[in-house]
């Protein structure tokens, strides 16, 4: 693990705002590094507004998209609204079809199957509206890449609206609009939206339409936050204002199927990692062990006792998702090293029998051990399917569109993609991505890195610090919790491991003369050693409040810590 100080920002800016706002320095130095630079920034950054979200006319296509779906309600003609399985697609689903029924009833909803349809707009999902008669499709979370799929449509008389953030091809799909503020001439002045984000500026526009403010739109917001904190979109800009709106809807009002799962779980007040770690994979695992369609209907039930219902069913598909996710890990780090690919670059595993559904988790857990690009393979239909995540600082995405030649298709962004290639082509295909990675990685970027924030003593660590800090959130990609550095520490004799193999470390720490502070490290257990006998030492950690039996105390929580 290696620690990187980041760069000091310019001392007259930092002086300059930290003036301007009567805070110490280091605090200032915090806020510089993440762009806010004058007395304005951090208005906007402190006391976040509906005000500030952009116009959603100002998005290329957005008044082709309302004119059509205007048209189709005028005409009565059936609405399809068709999104992926994860939670960015299930909760865009769910936000634009409950939104068009508040006011229009033939409107439907469609989540390809994960295992018979793959990822995105699906042949079958085409013949279902053609059988079906719907005359067009409002597809969210996907569709930038589906070229042939609106051409298919197209020959049926099937109109698409695409809302999708993902990057384009070289080439657009013939829709009626392409909502992607990621198109090379889309001037709109955030490109950080996640697919429900796109659904959210539709309906924004829609609402426009009809007279309808912002104000309006807040119940929906529950369902975006969520969608924020699970596609790890940059916590910046407009999707900040959207995050801390909708957390403040997920803590005072949610819709039932969320306060379902809420209930569950029987916390008072979430906070963004609360719906990272609580409400996404819940949501998630509809997707991934059964299919996409439980999620939607938790999230457009109006009837509390039925989202109820709904919320035991997938809190048993998540438990499912668990055991099945350490299993898989289990068995792909065994593949690892019987074949002898501990020092490659890149980790590209394959089992035919994994489940689909949680084989990007596995990436995930398999970077925690070997900390580098990851591909997990399974058997779809014919062909192999896999997801991929990548390292910080690594464009996994630029990668594969490198090894192009041996895939069928591919598509996602720089940490996280998804592919399919025929059987036959694995093997080649392994082995040109670990040359490409092998080429192109900085060795840098295959040491986890810790970027520290700034250095303090305890003694900065202030009430009016935690204050401050508290309104840094919600956290995120380009805000992240600040992490600070401390030398010369001392554990005052409490220090222990927990957990059932003593992986966890709780301490009790001083600086000097400070007051002593709590600290918990998570799998630090095995570096209780360098903090025994009063042996001085230094740590990376942030400043969490713990919460226990009703009462808050601070608490360090430990990244790392060295002699």
């Amino acid at each position: 693990m290696r620690w990187t100080l980041k760069s000091k920002p310019s001392e007259d800016t930092v002086r300059n705002l930290a003036k301007a706002l009567n805070v110490e320095d280091f605090v200032a130095t915090l806020l510089v590094q993440r762009g806010i630079e004058t007395f304005e920034d951090a208005k906007r950054f402190f006391r976040p507004s509906l005000e500030d979200l952009h116009d959603p006319y100002l998005m290329k296509d957005m008044e082709k998209a309302v004119a059509r779906i205007e048209k189709a309600i005028k005409n009565e003609e059936n609405i399809l609204v068709f999104g992926d399985y994860d939670v960015d697609g299930t909760t865009a689903v769910s936000l634009v079809s409950s939104y068009l029924k508040t006011y229009y009833p033939n409107v439907a909803t469609y989540i390809p199957d994960r295992y018979d349809e793959g990822y995105g707009i699906s042949f079958k999902g085409i013949d279902f509206a053609d059988d079906n008669g719907f005359s067009l499709i409002i597809a969210l979370d996907c569709g930038i890449k589906s070229i042939d799929h609106v051409a298919y449509a197209k020959v049926r008389n099937i109109d698409f609206i695409i809302c999708d953030h993902h990057r384009p091809g070289e080439f657009l799909p013939e829709a009626v609009a392409v909502l992607d503020p990621k198109r090379d001439d889309c001037n709109y002045p955030y490109d950080e939206l996640c697919g429900c984000g796109i659904g959210f500026k539709l309906i924004q526009a829609l609402g426009k339409n009809r007279n309808q403010t912002i104000d309006d739109l807040i119940p929906y917001l529950d369902l975006v936050s969520a969608a924020i904190a699970a596609d790890i979109v940059p916590m910046t800009g407009e999707n900040r204002v959207l995050a801390y709106f909708g957390l403040q809807v997920i803590n005072s009002d949610p819709r039932p199927g969320i306060k379902a799962i809420i209930h569950q779980i029987k916390k008072q007040t979430l906070d963004i990692t609360d719906v990272v770690f609580i409400i996404a994979p819940r949501i998630n695992a509809a997707g991934r062990i059964k299919h996409g369609n439980h999620a939607v209907e938790l999230l457009t039930e109006f009837d509390f006792e039925q989202a109820q219902q709904f919320a035991s069913e997938i809190e048993a598909y998540n438990s499912e998702r668990k055991n099945l996710d350490k299993l898989i890990t289990k068995e792909a780090l065994q593949q690892i090293e019987e074949n002898n690919e501990k020092e490659r670059f890149t980790s590209v595993v394959f089992q035919k029998d994994w489940h689909k559904g949680v084989i990007g988790i596995v990436a995930s857990r398999l970077i925690e051990t070997y900390y580098r690009p990851t591909l997990v393979f399974t058997k779809s239909g014919d062909k192999y399917a896999a997801s991929a995540r990548s390292v910080k600082g690594f464009d996994v995405y630029n990668a594969l569109e490198a090894c192009t030649e041996h895939l069928e298709q591919f598509g996602g962004h720089m940490y996280a993609a998804g592919m399919t290639l025929a059987a036959e082509n694995y093997q080649i295909f392994k082995d040109a991505f670990e040359k490409e990675v092998e080429r192109t990685i900085h060795p840098d970027m295959l040491t986890p890195e810790i970027a520290v924030d700034a250095e303090i003593n305890f003694a900065d660590i202030t009430p009016k610090l935690i204050r401050i800090l508290k309104q840094f959130e919600p956290y995120g990609p380009q805000n992240m919790t600040p992490i600070f550095l401390t030398k010369n520490i001392k554990d005052t004799g409490y220090g222990k491991p927990l957990g059932q193999e003593d992986e966890h470390l709780k301490l009790f720490v001083k600086q000097n003369n400070s007051e002593g502070i709590a600290a918990i490290g998570f799998n630090l257990g095995n570096k209780i050693e360098l903090t025994t006998h009063q042996k001085p030492f230094q740590a990376v950690y942030c400043i969490d409040e713990n919460e226990w039996k009703g009462k808050l105390s601070l608490q360090l929580r430990l990244r790392d810590i060295k002699e």
